[in-house]
């Protein structure tokens, strides 16, 4: 088949690289613009766009891909166009350019977590699955009709950057197999259980601040689906302070503590907070205006006082 790829991130690239090496001819790819990085602001590519020039393939970058993609894709005479964390709506105008339609690699068990970042709140929501459909992309969010679907455990030691790896190289497995399914003519689309339908909203920075009056697990979830962006944090002493990394502990505290209170300070043992059920230790942090560092070494230049009160961040 003839495919017109669209997609932006990591998750993508893993997508399209396996398109790369099939038996197919990607005769495009379509991804976001590039964007400032990093404290310089450095204008990057997105991997897609990266990995396309590396294999000589077109690259559009439309701002407004209803408006501006339109005659575009059309003149490339594709049979389908298969998306991947793409970051835009398309419009019926484009779904219905090809002769197969478009199909897209989505990263939940569809029809739980529509949206833009099912793996960051299903470890948010201490999910113990996650997984990939592939489903044919109408009018709405997530909401077409799935041809195929993969469910795998999500383990403790698992990241945003984890499973974005490893859906990134289940969907595109199960990318290339629905591509057989459609060649062939022997599949069948099942609709999507709307009763069963859970929507998750793109994360914000005013999301990022921590709630200890949750419990220890749900706090350590949240700091890891936020770590890639935009990254949980908390009042440290007046100041904001982000947190990449944390882990429930088990500790023996001298005295009843509040959520949020910190019950250990130690360059020794680390920074451990008081939750609803019972403690996380605040493994690794980034003050303002300073680098990511160990909770130990962080604590080497600083004094926290036992029962200091961690405090949720005001946005306003």
């Amino acid at each position: 088949m003839k495919i017109i790829f669209m997609g932006t991130p990591h998750y993508g690239a893993l997508v399209l690289q396996k398109l790369l090496q099939s038996k197919h001819q990607v005769v495009a790819v379509v991804c976001q613009p590039d964007k400032p990085v990093g404290r310089k602001q450095i204008l990057t590519p997105p991997e897609t766009k990266v990995l396309a020039k590396h294999h000589n393939i077109p690259v559009y970058q439309f701002k407004k891909i209803r408006i501006e993609g339109v005659q575009t894709l059309k003149n490339l005479d594709a049979d389908i166009m298969v998306t991947a964390a793409y970051g835009q709506i398309l419009s019926q105008e484009i779904l219905d350019i090809t002769k197969y339609g478009v199909y897209n690699v989505h990263a939940s068990v569809l029809p739980k977590y529509r949206g833009s970042s099912p793996i960051q709140w299903s470890l948010i929501n201490c999910e113990k699955s996650i997984g990939v459909t592939i489903l044919k992309t109408e009018a709405g969010l997530d909401n077409g009709p799935i041809l195929l679907t993969k469910e795998v455990p999500i383990l403790d030691s698992d990241t945003v950057q984890s499973l974005m790896q490893k859906l990134g190289e289940i969907g595109a497995d199960l990318m290339l197999d629905a591509l057989d399914m459609l060649e062939s003519g022997n599949y069948k689309l099942v609709p999507q259980d709307e009763s069963k339908m859970s929507y998750y909203p793109m994360l914000k920075k005013e999301d990022s601040s921590i709630d200890f009056t949750k419990t220890a697990n749900q706090v350590v979830g949240f700091v890891k689906g936020l770590a890639e962006w935009p990254v949980a944090c908390t009042n440290i002493t007046g100041q904001t302070t982000k947190v990449f990394q944390a882990q429930v502990v088990n500790y023996l505290a001298e005295r009843q503590y509040q959520p949020g209170e910190v019950v250990c300070a130690s360059n020794k043992l680390g920074l451990i907070v008081k939750c609803k059920d019972g403690f996380v230790r605040l493994t690794v942090l980034q003050p303002q205006s300073s680098k990511q560092m160990r909770d130990t070494d962080y604590l080497n230049g600083r004094k926290i006082a036992v029962g200091t009160k961690l405090l949720p961040i005001n946005f306003n």
